[in-house]
């Protein structure tokens, strides 16, 4: 019997020989990294467990993302930490204001990330790395801490549902509209524990900013992480970039999968998840006539260029409805400074949206875009619970940029063909 891309990846780092599904294996890791939120916690325990020295100053990150251009003294200190633990241990990649990004997309970006590797970092949207044929998982702060010490992590050895989609992508319709359809076949629970392997003829085709975006929401179905084979694209995307060498493995034509799970694409229409879960994706005519106050492009999920793009092609010549805040947030300084460079920020300003540096922000309901009691967002962030960004009777309706720029423009939520 075959193996998938996971169980050879974690083959290769570990000591554990013929281990099964279910199994408990410890393995090595290759980065690890943490955020303003999670590092603090990390480090305190890292400090009382008695380590003297990190396992290798060049595999860790910390990226003050979350609350970061410091929103008050709290955060402050929260990132003060960060900056103290990465100058004590020598630690290469500390990300400060002015050279970050949202983690999940400056990761990558910087080539720190690699196929084949292990990678875990204190934050559960890890798995966008899963893009590029990475094992990328989510962990929390104290799991964190024995990782800076020692280089390891103890998991259970995941199995894997194979989703396989086919046929053609409709306009508007791109990655984040593939997760979220997804997700509204399978729920939030439906891949509990398990790797979302996505395959076939369209992935194939995607670009690598609409494979992050998918791999990103893969948590959102409960997912241990979701995960890409490496192809051509993913290898013209790090010539350049990645800063070690590193191994591409791919899924063996017998390998043992839980369940495939086959999806035709055709029938997809721009997608619209309500109020509270990411699986009460409906097409987005379903939503139309939804007055909104406010609409949000950016976060790890939707801030990357092709992102922008999109957003700046329905708002060119436009301007936002007089009732709603537009905010567009770049995931990181080199996405902000490319938008620049091909006039998207113009187009943004012009139209009467705010811009930001690179932060999560309004993702979380931590500041740049909190709701107000009763208020209605549409957002291309990942996440819709109840309260997750700003008052727990606010409603946040998540969709791709295209929606959400053309409900911008309108008022309400609306399919972009209708104002492109």
């Amino acid at each position: 019997m075959g193996k998938t891309i996971t169980e050879k990846i974690l083959s290769a780092h570990t000591d554990t020989k013929n281990f099964k599904l279910g199994d408990i294996i410890k393995a090595r890791v290759d980065f690890a990294f943490a955020n303003d939120i999670t590092a603090p916690i990390a480090i305190k325990y890292f400090k009382e467990s008695g380590a003297k020295q990190v396992f290798d100053k060049k595999r860790i990150g910390l990226i003050p993302d979350h609350f970061t251009p410091n929103k008050d003294i709290k955060s402050a200190e929260q990132c003060k930490i960060l900056q103290k633990f990465a100058q004590e241990y020598e630690i290469d990649h500390y990300f400060e204001i002015g050279r970050m990004g949202i983690e999940h997309t400056l990761l990558p970006e910087k080539g720190l990330v690699l196929p084949g590797e292990i990678v875990v970092g204190a934050d559960s949207h890890t798995d966008t790395s899963g893009a590029l044929g990475a094992f990328a998982i989510g962990v929390g702060s104290t799991d964190l801490a024995a990782v800076l010490a020692l280089g390891e992590v103890w998991l259970r050895v995941p199995s894997t549902i194979k989703f396989i989609y086919t046929g053609k992508l409709n306009k508007w319709v791109g990655g984040k509209d593939l997760i979220l359809y997804t997700i509204s076949q399978i729920g939030v629970e439906g891949a509990n524990y398990k790797v979302m392997e996505f395959s076939g003829e369209v992935i194939k085709n995607l670009s690598m900013d609409n494979r992050f975006t998918m791999c990103n929401m893969a948590i959102e179905a409960g997912a241990k992480t979701g995960i890409i084979e490496p192809d051509q694209i993913t290898l013209t995307y790090l010539k350049g970039r990645n800063q070690r060498p590193y191994q591409v493995y791919q899924s063996d034509s017998d390998a043992n999968y839980e369940k495939i799970v086959q999806i035709d694409v055709t029938k997809i229409e721009p997608q619209v998840a309500f109020p509270h879960l990411p699986e009460n994706a409906k097409p987005v005519n379903e939503a139309k006539g939804i007055k909104i106050d406010q609409s949000i492009i950016g976060s790890c999920t939707n801030g990357r260029i092709e992102d922008l793009r999109i957003a700046a092609q329905i708002l060119k010549n436009k301007k936002v409805h007089p009732r709603v805040r537009l905010i567009i947030i770049p995931a990181t300084q080199d996405v902000y400074l490319q938008a620049v460079k091909e006039g998207l920020i113009e187009i943004f300003i012009s139209s009467g949206a705010a811009v930001s540096t690179p932060t999560c922000g309004p993702c979380l309901g931590g500041y740049m875009g909190v709701l107000a009691k009763g208020e209605k967002a549409i957002s291309t962030t990942n996440r819709n619970f109840v309260g997750r960004m700003g008052h727990p009777e606010s409603e946040v309706y998540l969709a791709n940029p295209a929606v959400a720029a053309a409900s911008a423009i309108v008022g309400e939520i609306v399919n972009p063909e209708e104002v492109n």
